[in-house]
């Protein structure tokens, strides 16, 4: 019998990637290609469908390419996507407008109507979901109000998973439980639609994709995706899980105590549930897990090693003529590491806020912007590089810090994402979250936490827990060390500077500004 494989795609805010493993979690090949968000006006965030599908049949094509191995030999194919991104289709299921990303923060009106004729609490209490901009609920209403020609035409609303395993060859569009929750409609206790919600805003659930469980057969590769994308017709397609929700699985979070805090383009740290809970705060998301029947806290971060990006693009690479080589940009960060690891902690007094998107967990400000404090002749690009890698490490430690005031305990992390690989910026969290931290040896959980929901589908599996104890592999193991308390120092200033801005409406009024460019 020929050995059995496992395919993942994720398909994230800022890239493709597509990876092969074996059943015992290691990485085959891989591949990946790059694109970018569209910002039509300050606050708007849009996707290019056609690009992305492009750019994941360009990466599939290269992982094949360098994995030799017979496509035959892959059992299974599952996707991960980013959560919370709304896309609105005709009847024949072509996308009528843009992909409004999760990042998108237009909705300001509708989340104030949402609060106004249902309370946010009551929202809380059903779907999990503090209020705010990035679900789908606020952008159909906003469709609606502002765009009815487009509204009119609208035959469902769905999410990127759904659009990519349509795209791929099943017959409908299907929605992963734990993505369901993003609608904004979903009751995350009963795992159904809330009625509720749905009359209180004039929708019907035939509007939206059909939910089905993570790891369960979804359809059969087609002819026409099998010679997009380098695989084999027919080959079996399972229901997967937001690149969030995947990336728990990934990360081997399927306990009580376990946190994995990943810092993508976007951040979130989420902790396994075995029962339903309601953060007491109202600043945490309350999610389904990838597990039917388990659930997990989520505190969500806009703009993470995204921020991050945007230093290398616009500030490392100013003076670069090489500016637009995905070559010289990677090699970039490495270079970025080096300065940042030779740069003091703290740098030299340096306060970034990375508030790029607004701030969501724990503070739920969409106006709030990204702010550089402290700024003098004594600092230099290199100390401009690591307070950002630190201010996006203390908004994370804000997000942690409001989990275990919910009342939750949490033990030790893994750490995910792309900024995982870098070793500085793995220092730089175990110090500031002052808690023992490890790396993964495959740290892309999102595509790995795909393949094992693959590897259920197909059978070769017989749970999510036994895919992750076959799958699944610690790394790297960091220990708080004396930077810990500086840290603590910095986050006291960082609270505090928040605190200034938004009180005293420097924020709303500079987000008001914007708004009229």
């Amino acid at each position: 019998m020929s050995e059995k494989y496992l395919a993942g795609i994720d398909i994230g805010t800022t890239g493709a990637k597509v990876a092969i493993f074996d059943i015992n979690g290691n990485m085959v090949s891989s591949g990946y290609r790059e694109y970018s968000c569209i910002y039509p006006k300050p606050g708007w965030v849009d996707q290019d469908l056609k690009i992305m599908y492009k750019a994941a049949t360009e990466a599939s094509s290269a992982c094949i390419e360098k994995a030799r191995i017979k496509t035959s030999e892959i059992a299974a194919i599952s996707v991960s996507a980013q959560r919370s991104c709304t896309i609105f289709v005709d009847k024949a299921g072509d996308e009528l407008i843009p992909m409004i990303s999760w990042q998108d923060g237009r909705t300001t009106a509708e989340v104030t109507q949402i609060k106004e004729t249902f309370g946010a609490e009551k929202y809380y209490l059903i779907t999990g979901l503090p209020l705010g901009p990035a679900w789908i609920l606020p952008k159909i209403l906003w469709i609606r109000k502002n765009y009815p020609e487009i509204w009119k035409n609208t035959a469902k609303v769905v999410q990127l998973h759904d659009y990519f395993l349509k795209k791929l060859g099943c017959e409908d569009f299907t929605v992963d439980i734990p993505d369901t929750a993003f609608y904004g409609l979903w009751d995350t206790d009963r795992l159904e639609w809330s009625g509720k919600l749905l009359e209180n805003f004039n929708l019907n659930e035939g509007l939206f994709s059909r939910p089905s469980e993570s790891g369960s057969i979804a359809g059969k590769l087609s002819k026409s995706a099998a010679k997009d994308f380098g695989f084999a017709q027919g080959t079996p397609l399972c229901t997967g899980a937001g690149d969030q929700n995947s990336a728990v699985v990934g990360a081997g979070v399927i306990n009580e105590g376990d946190l994995s805090i990943a810092i993508g383009t976007g951040g979130i740290a989420i902790t396994y549930l075995d029962k339903p809970f309601r953060d007491p705060n109202m600043m945490n998301m309350i999610t389904n897990h990838a597990i039917t029947g388990k659930w997990q806290m989520e505190g969500l971060q806009n703009g993470a090693a995204g921020v991050f990006r945007w230093f290398r693009d616009e500030i490392a690479l100013f003076d670069d003529a090489d500016a637009g080589n995905n070559d010289k940009k990677d090699k970039i960060y490495k270079m970025l590491d080096k300065m940042i690891a030779d740069t003091p902690s703290g740098s030299k007094g340096l306060l970034m806020l990375p508030y790029f998107a607004g701030s969501a967990a724990p503070r739920w400000n969409s106006d709030a912007r990204g702010t550089i404090i402290g700024l003098t002749f004594a600092h230099d690009k290199a100390c401009l590089a690591r307070c950002f890698m630190e201010g996006i490490t203390l908004e994370m430690k804000d997000i942690i810090n409001s989990i275990k005031n919910s009342g939750i305990k949490v033990k030790s992390a893994r750490l995910i994402g792309g900024a995982a690989k870098s070793d500085i910026w793995n220092r730089i969290q175990c110090d500031m979250y002052n808690m023992n931290v490890s790396t993964l040896k495959v740290s892309d959980a999102a595509i790995l936490g795909a393949a094992i929901l693959a590897g259920v589908g197909s059978g070769l599996f017989g749970s999510i827990r036994e895919g992750v104890n076959s799958m699944v592999a610690a790394d790297k193991n960091y220990i708080p060390g004396k930077d810990s308390q500086l840290y603590q120092k910095l986050y006291d200033i960082y609270v505090r500077a928040y605190a200034s801005l938004a009180e005293g409406r420097v924020f709303n009024m500079v987000s008001e500004l914007q708004s009229t460019y």
